[in-house]
């Protein structure tokens, strides 16, 4: 969670990117060209040659048009400065139509021609105008939202959190590589008015195209087309209103045929009202499935309520059909406008997650595109709170010392994060209301992919607590990501640690050098010398390819046990979960880690290879044996390469119960402070490992991988726990279930 502390917007203006003599030169000559710049690695949105600040919106680096010499103001007070809207004069209001225009004499024309188009030039290029003596600038869709797109309440109110939106949509407008955006987002966040608006901007401008839409049931994506679409067309000024073929209020297609041309001094007169091309564009909806416009050409796809497709729907499906609607091979010619609150996992959630995850723009193929083709987008709750939003469109984060008037001409008293907290505070007597709010008004990506609480076998209390606070902590200042490589490129020599953003481990401690590669070999065989400190547990595959790519990732994790050395007890320290393009790559790094830390590993057995891999490397001391066999007890396998088989009910008992176990000392608060302060927050920052324990399923532990290795190093650490006594009895668990329905959960009797 970002604290108002920490950071109080949804950009940050990123410096010395670019030369300043090469953009000088180039602002000089206006030859910015707008789309994505591979050089400097920039998305310009910026249509007039210029290029002034560049922001990095959630991963993604945009830049916008260089600020003009003379800006739009309201006032030369600046706290009078502020966005609105300038209504269309009262002469052109009696104009319904181009031909009207065309029949109107010349002198007529002539004054209002600069008005007009003016007013083509804000919807291409954007709009500058000071916002409190500050010199903001809109893209020309945000332009057409707030200025013409007639909505419920009448017409929109500015808000920087929509700014920042259509900020980001524009570069995904612009960027070749991008099939458009998936944004998370807050419940009544005015999504689907911006999304019907842009409807009718990109379709109203298009030749032969279509638009369509889609949303968690065909008869929401009706109503959005019946209330929203078709009255925001039907009110455009005449000079960007096509003429529409058929009814003026269609149930089912919007079809225009003849465009409002675009006039200007040149062609202000028209004289042939017959020699008007036809536009040939539609806007249409289509029932929910996930063959949706398959075999359609698609300009632009409005994806409404998309993390609420509920079975048989499948929103991952329909996006691999209608992805396809929007490129020719590999040339993208289409958008798609997504946007959702997220249902619960069970409930459509699970997919639109995965749809979001696999958009994030800091993860590329080859061809520079995201795994899904989009770009995500998330911007938490109080940002854009209904009523807690000020006349400069700003939001108000925490109460102010004095009201402050709001976009809507009522005073503000309170923040949107006090308000929030209130709200959470509540509800904390019921975890699954609690939850659905999260979900609607969530302030972290966590808050908003929130599942229901019932199912979990684990203290969830705890381990959304600690979700919570991880969150609040500056990633980058507490977990590290990078690589291991062995020096010089030498296996089995010295192993080194390096921070790379592309990295696929997570670390949040690194030993001392004293620490480092302890490696101790006895009989030829190596042994780890930190074994003392901590353990490693590993979920592993074997087959580098799988059908369709659905293969479970490699997991590995690394937790340190209570330790007088110069390490942290108690603590998980690495994780890594990832599937690298080959299985001997994943064992190489899983040894790699290994040796860096000088710490055992327990692994499963059941995908032995690589136990083959550090047996036949010389690294049989590193792989424990199972613990709750004495070593007279193990098979000859299990005595060859050590690990522990996940096929025993003892076993899987056994290591739910260590992570159940851990959960209670470790994680999130202890109010009894029985195992530490009651202040004090657990140190487990992980929060894909916590995601994970919360859905985990112990009678199908296929798709955890994270738990699945999470726990092996706990039960490493914890390993004389384990240990048979002398009549080879049983181990007997006694497992607890909770009861997560209220404020606190409970054990189950």
């Amino acid at each position: 969670m970002q604290s108002e502390g920490q950071i109080n917007s949804l950009h940050t203006v990123v410096y010395d990117i670019i030369p300043s003599s090469v953009l000088n030169r180039k602002n000089s000559a206006k030859s910015w060209v707008c789309g994505y710049n591979e050089k400097y690695d920039i998305v310009i949105i910026s249509k007039d040659g210029t290029l002034g600040d560049i922001y990095n919106i959630h991963g993604l680096y945009i830049g916008l048009p260089k600020k003009p010499k003379s800006i739009k103001k309201t006032s030369s007070k600046k706290s009078e400065q502020h966005w609105k809207r300038e209504d269309l004069p009262e002469q052109l209001k009696r104009i319904q139509s181009i031909f009207h225009w065309n029949e109107r004499p010349s002198e007529f024309k002539t004054k209002w021609v600069d008005y007009i188009e003016n007013e083509f030039d804000n919807r291409e290029y954007g709009y500058w105008f000071m916002n409190n003596g500050e010199p903001t600038y809109i893209t020309g869709a945000h332009y057409m939202y707030l200025q013409w797109s007639s909505i419920d309440v009448g017409y929109p109110d500015y808000r920087e959190a929509n700014r920042i939106l259509y900020l980001y949509w524009e570069a995904c407008r612009v960027d070749n590589r991008s099939f458009g955006m998936i944004y998370l987002k807050i419940r009544r966040s005015g999504f689907s008015f911006m999304g019907s608006s842009e409807c009718v901007n990109v379709g109203s401008l298009a030749n032969d195209s279509r638009v369509g839409i889609l949303s968690k049931t065909g008869p929401d994506a009706k109503k959005m087309f019946t209330n929203k679409v078709v009255p925001i067309a039907n009110k455009l000024p005449f000079f960007f209103k096509p003429i529409q073929d058929g009814m003026d209020k269609p149930k089912t297609e919007l079809a225009f045929r003849i465009p409002a041309s675009k006039i200007t001094k040149k062609n202000m007169s028209i004289v042939r009202n017959d020699d008007i091309r036809g536009l040939d564009t539609t806007i249409d909806w289509k029932n929910t499935d996930d063959n949706s416009y398959d075999g359609e050409k698609l300009l632009l796809l409005v994806h409404d309520e998309s993390g609420k497709w509920t079975k048989p729907n499948d929103i991952q499906n329909n996006w691999r059909v209608t992805k396809t609607c929007l490129r020719l091979g590999s040339k993208i010619i289409g958008k798609c406008l997504m946007g959702s609150t997220c249902n619960a996992l069970a409930k459509g959630g699970e997919q639109y997650k995965r749809l979001y995850n696999d958009s994030k723009v800091t993860s590329r193929n080859r061809n520079g595109q995201t795994k899904s083709g989009m770009y995500s987008l998330f911007i938490p709750m109080e940002f854009n709170m209904e009523g807690f939003i000020d006349l400069y469109g700003m939001p108000v984060l925490r109460t102010p010392e004095k009201p402050v008037m709001g976009v809507d001409g009522e005073m503000i008293s309170s923040g949107a994060i006090d308000y929030w907290e209130g709200e959470v505070d509540s509800l904390k007597g019921d975890a699954d209301a609690l939850n659905e709010f999260y979900r609607q008004f969530p302030r972290t990506e966590s808050h908003a992919f929130r599942d229901e609480s019932k199912e979990s076998i684990f203290n969830l209390t705890k381990i959304y607590q600690q979700i919570d606070y991880n969150d609040s902590l500056i990633k980058k200042h507490v977990l590290t990501r990078g690589s291991f490589h062995w020096k010089d490129g030498a296996k089995d020599s010295k192993v080194i640690w390096t921070p790379d953003d592309r990295g696929r481990f997570l670390i949040s401690w690194i030993p001392s050098v004293a620490l480092q590669n302890n490696v101790i070999t006895k009989n030829g065989v190596k042994h780890p010398g930190n074994e003392h400190i901590g353990s490693f547990g590993c979920d592993s595959y074997d087959i580098s390819g799988t059908v369709g790519g659905r293969g479970s990732n490699g997991a590995l994790h690394g937790c340190t046990k209570f330790n007088m050395d110069e390490a942290p007890s108690n603590e998980f320290f690495l994780q890594y979960v990832a599937r690298p393009q080959t299985a001997e790559i994943f064992f190489e790094e899983v040894l790699m880690a290994i040796v860096f830390y000088g710490m055992p590993i327990l692994a499963e057995n059941n995908k032995p290879r690589l136990l083959y891999h550090l047996k036949n490397r010389g690294y049989r001391g590193f792989s424990l044996n199972r613990p709750d066999k004495a070593y007279n007890k193990l098979s000859k396998t299990e005595k060859e390469l050590g690990g522990i088989p996940n096929t025993s009910e003892d076993v899987k008992q056994s290591h739910a119960s260590s992570i159940e176990s851990y959960i209670e000392k470790y994680v999130g608060i202890d109010m009894e402070s029985t195992y530490r302060p009651s202040d004090e927050m657990g140190q487990m920052l992980f929060t894909r490992t916590l995601e994970d324990w919360a859905k985990f399923d112990i009678n199908n532990r296929t798709k955890f991988d994270a738990s699945i290795s999470s726990g092996l190093s706990i039960m490493a650490n914890q390993k004389h726990n384990y240990t048979p006594q002398k009549d080879n009895s049983k181990i007997k668990i006694n497992f607890a279930r909770y009861n997560n329905s209220g404020s606190v959960s409970e054990i189950l009797k």
